[in-house]
């Protein structure tokens, strides 16, 4: 049995795609800041006879993000897929006439240094196993530049060169790197960006293992 790592555990989507793979028989590494909702989660994956466990990391802490993903895998097993998908700060969102350079330390780091964190402590794992996937999920600012929120936007770019350049190099090692964009807010009512919708995307793209880039739905043409 392998398992299915989430940077980023929620109870929306997050919890979705670890319904998802646990279901298709992974075990289930959930990640978050917050201990008391790992557990709620946990609680909830055990109540479908899925096994997980929470581990406490901040990706903004690539310490403690390298040590929750080492201590999943002895736990539970070999991480096979990887889903980073935490939620931005707010603060990573303004306008970029009002944003400097300081103001770009955190999203980078969040959007950089914490995916290259994670694929370096899971890549050893996957060459052993012979197989794995490495799943980025972005909002819409990382295809297009959106400059009331310069922060992602910036950031999301540099994540999206970054997935991109291990989906090239990786194949031949039958690693499958792949992002989901979603244009637009999650929404339980929506029919292809619902989170169970979105799990079942996710799901697909991990199983098909074809081309990098994928969307939820087509994004919303631009006003004149």
């Amino acid at each position: 049995m392998t398992t299915f790592a989430l940077i980023g555990a929620g109870p929306g989507l997050g919890l979705a795609t670890a319904r998802r793979f646990g279901t298709a028989g992974h075990t289930v590494a959930l990640i978050a800041r917050d201990t008391d909702k790992l557990d709620g989660l946990t609680a909830a994956l055990a109540g479908d006879g899925i096994e997980a466990r929470g581990f406490t990391a901040d990706v903004l802490d690539i310490d403690s993000l390298d040590t929750a993903l080492y201590a999943a895998a002895a736990a539970l097993g070999p991480i096979e897929i990887l889903q980073y998908s935490p939620v931005p700060r707010a603060d990573f969102m303004k306008p970029i006439l009002d944003t400097s350079a300081d103001d770009l330390d955190a999203p980078l780091a969040f959007s950089v240094k914490g995916p290259v964190t994670a694929v370096n402590a899971v890549l050893p794992g996957m060459r052993e196993l012979g197989r794995g996937t490495l799943l980025f999920v972005n909002g819409s600012s990382a295809v297009r530049p959106n400059p009331n929120v310069a922060g992602t936007s910036i950031a999301f770019a540099a994540e999206s060169a970054y997935a991109r350049m291990l989906h090239d190099t990786l194949a031949p090692q039958n690693i499958h790197a792949a992002q989901l964009i979603i244009p637009g807010a999650i929404r339980p009512d929506a029919e292809h960006s619902s989170p169970d919708a979105l799990a079942q995307r996710l799901y697909d793209i991990h199983h098909n293992r074809d081309t990098f880039r994928h969307y939820a739905e087509p994004l919303p043409d631009r006003t004149t």
